[in-house]
């Protein structure tokens, strides 16, 4: 059988579960933060993959309009109508002006 010692040994296993609470607590001061940061990397990867998802499906469309002035004459004539403003010889080409606002600078 042990011999009771009493009050010391009461406080001595009480000090060593405050040490003990004392010390998961601190290590969580200072996890919590690197979790936190962790996150936000991990939303701020999602965000950068989204947008280089965006821009490889417009550098896919470059690449098709590309091949396609390079190889197809219809395309060329397209492109030319378009932002040109060329047209058939005898075809009459009707352009319409953005709206006029009636806003004053103030």
């Amino acid at each position: 059988m042990k011999p009771n010692m009493g009050i010391l040994d009461i406080l001595t296993k009480g000090l060593l579960v405050c040490l003990l609470v004392a010390l998961v607590l601190l290590l969580a001061q200072f996890y919590v933060p690197l979790f936190k940061q962790n996150q936000r990397y991990r939303e701020l990867n999602l965000q950068l993959e989204t947008a280089i998802q965006k821009e490889e499906a417009a550098g896919r469309r470059m690449e098709r309009e590309i091949t396609a002035l390079q190889t197809d004459p219809e395309a060329i004539e397209r492109r030319a109508r378009e932002q040109l403003g060329f047209g058939k010889p005898d075809e009459f080409i009707i352009r319409f002006d953005p709206p006029q606002t009636n806003r004053t600078g103030n």
